[in-house]
């Protein structure tokens, strides 16, 4: 237990009344006049700076890089294809390492890990830069090379970091995949990127059980042909079967290379990464990011979003697997020569006061999690963050998804003891980097809104023809190209076009979010307004998931929906039909369940599957799913006019009724 908090007097206790008074009384929260005095932007010049002149804006950002090559050109803009800093060169893994080790950060700690078991180890930017070479130089003993893609399947340890830095050393382009996703789902993205490498662990650590990555890995290569080698780390020393001449021991491949690499020399536009997230059509998108303006983008963020000065400790809780650790664990606080801490398991091991430990462990002063998190500390109580000494903090953070207004206020006053500014950033896979945030020096902050958009975006809320609506809800969308914006979706830039900038005339980038704005101009982030469910903040496709659920052999039909979960946001919610035959009940349910866990992964586990004779559908067959969230939710039924069967809905309604 951690010791009781003696800097600091715990804060006087809020009642779910008191919370509702403060949202009631709509109160906005201001910088303190002393974090003001020692933020990087005090004042709000900077956004009449870059609306003025937004290239000149980006142009100052990408020269807090450093660059081997001056770029000739800030933009090429052909809609919906862009190029920022044309002719540029630059490495990424230079960027995060080499010109920090030449001064006094050479001996700064870059990564503080700690596993789930206790174990940890910390490495200096000198460390980190050693290291990085090495897989640099043993990665190119395996003939990688320049644009040649290389799969990363890890737990959240410092070798993911380190694989992700040293493939940008080489050039070579890296597509992580998530450690919790399947052995299906892995061997889909191995496909689509062609990937020729692929490194993982023997296992990782998730609520004290050991999760066997390798044995994944082995299920999923059978079906991989272009997988050459797999680089194995020894995370937990379990037996498992290693295949002579495909399998290497990444210790061992260290031990036998070379401690210098040269960093090759990428052009701005050169593919830094592939990430694939989830689409309407159920076949993940593998998004790309380049070098040039993706580093720009995430360096710029991680300064001023997070005012982070040199002495900060920085813990951002997402894990590598998703683009919130690739720009804010890896690329954006390395960039700016932080301090990162980093931990493998869950929040609730061994007990529920594991986060706060950490943070009184270290020291951390820059905390950065996610709704779902918040919304589970509420849940647990106030107990666990009251054993310890929270006083390190000074700024707290919120991403992934809408932060309701009760949590914000829990967060504020439990975690961050009034005094924490809170920046609720919102931003995408596809955006690289946060584009709508508070300056924290700056922002007046309404809980619940991530307020603004940054300097040098343009971001607006429309309706369904496009025009643009000042006060209330819509569509939110882009109208200006941004740095880290996405570049296309790898092989298929018909897709990217049809997904992102087909609905008003091909300039206007499409975010798949509903918001509003109020009078104040704040933009409240309502959601998904597509296929696309948001499930702790993880985008999941429902498409995904039914087919996962027709794969199953007992399985006619199946239709997925979001479905409101005060903890996760979303939830999974699943109406199927089985085939002739087969007899619903809790042991069909489990294994339905278990079955999208083994094609997709844990975080795509339906909340409930409900049974149906049949699914609301339209005359010409599509199945009508606004009818199914209102069925799910409870909430009255809407038009049902156009519906093959309305009496299926009312079937439905009274079904879900009985399985409350």
């Amino acid at each position: 237990m951690c010791p009781p908090n003696k800097k600091e007097k715990s804060p006087k206790k809020v009642s779910h009344a008191s919370f509702a008074a403060l949202l009631e009384e709509n109160r906005i929260f201001k910088p303190t006049p002393a974090f003001r005095a020692q933020a990087h932007i005090k004042s709000e010049e900077i956004y009449r700076q870059a609306n003025k002149d937004p290239l000149k804006f980006w142009e100052t950002q990408a020269k807090a890089l450093a660059w081997f090559k001056t770029w000739k050109k800030t933009l090429i803009w052909k809609p919906p294809f862009a190029q920022w800093f044309v002719g540029g060169k630059l490495n990424a893994s230079y960027n995060c390492l080499d010109r920090h080790i030449v001064g006094s950060n050479r001996n700064k700690a870059a990564l503080i890990w700690e596993g789930e078991p206790g174990d940890s180890r910390t490495l200096t930017y000198f460390d980190l830069y050693r290291e990085v070479n090495q897989l640099a130089n043993a990665m190119k003993s395996l003939r990688i090379k320049k644009g040649d893609r290389v799969a990363i399947y890890l737990p959240l340890i410092p070798e993911a970091v380190i694989c992700m830095l040293a493939c940008a050393r080489i050039g070579a382009v890296h597509t992580v995949v998530f450690g919790g996703f399947s052995a299906d789902a892995l061997k889909d993205r191995i496909n689509d990127a062609s990937a020729q490498l692929l490194i993982t662990a023997d296992g990782g650590y998730r609520r004290g059980t050991v999760v066997a990555l390798k044995a994944a890995v082995d299920d999923a290569i059978k079906q991989c042909p272009t997988i050459k080698n797999v680089i194995v780390v020894k995370r937990t020393g379990k037996d498992m079967a290693m295949q002579p001449g495909r399998d290497l021991w990444y210790h061992e491949l260290m031990a036998k290379a070379a401690a210098f690499c040269e960093p090759e020399k990428m052009d701005a536009e050169d593919l830094l990464f592939i990430l694939y997230t989830s689409g309407t059509t159920g076949k993940p998108k593998g998004i790309i990011h380049t070098t040039g303006g993706y580093m720009t983008g995430v360096t710029f963020t991680t300064k001023y979003v997070f005012d982070l000065k040199p002495e900060d400790i920085f813990w951002c809780t997402a894990d590598v697997g998703w683009v919130t650790g690739h720009s804010y664990i890896t690329y954006g606080p390395l960039a700016n020569a932080a301090t990162v801490v980093i931990y493998e398991g869950t929040p609730d091991w061994p007990k529920r006061d594991r986060f706060w430990k950490i943070i009184e462990k270290y020291g951390v002063t820059i905390f950065y999690t996610a709704p779902t998190a918040i919304r589970t500390f509420m849940k647990w109580g106030t107990q666990w963050p009251d054993q310890c000494d929270l006083t390190s903090l000074r700024l707290l953070g919120s991403v992934g998804e809408p932060i309701n207004p009760e949590a914000w206020i829990w967060y504020y006053h439990t975690i961050g003891r009034d005094r924490c500014p809170i920046v609720d950033t919102w931003w995408q896979t596809e955006t690289g980097s946060i584009l709508i945030s508070p300056l924290p020096g700056v922002s007046a902050l309404k809980p619940g809104s991530a307020t603004k958009p940054l300097p040098g975006i343009e971001a607006k809320v429309v309706n369904e023809e496009g025009r643009e609506i000042t006060v209330g809800g819509g569509y939110l969308v882009l109208t200006r190209p941004w740095p880290s914006m996405l570049r296309g979706i790898y092989g298929d830039p018909e897709r990217f076009q049809k997904t992102y900038f087909a609905k008003w005339g091909g300039q206007i980038y499409f975010t798949g979010d509903g918001a509003k704005k109020d009078k104040d101009g704040y933009f409240w982030l309502l959601g998904r307004v597509d296929d696309i469910m948001l499930v702790a903040g993880h985008n999941i496709s429902t498409m995904e998931v039914e087919s996962s659920l027709v794969d199953h052999p007992a399985v006619a039909e199946a239709a997925v929906v979001g479905i409101a979960d005060e903890i996760k946001g979303q939830a999974i919610g699943a109406f199927v039909t089985l085939k002739e035959g087969q007899k619903p009940d809790k042991t069909v349910e489990e294994v339905l369940k278990d079955h999208v866990v083994h094609k997709i992964g844990p975080i795509a586990r339906p909340q409930k599957i409900i049974f149906t004779h049949d699914l609301p559908k339209t005359r010409s067959g599509k199945i009508m799913r606004r009818l199914l969230r209102d069925v799910a939710e409870g909430r009255a039924l809407g038009d049902v006019t156009t519906l093959a069967d309305a009496s299926v809905v009312e079937a439905l309604k009274e079904k879900y009724g009985e399985e409350e």
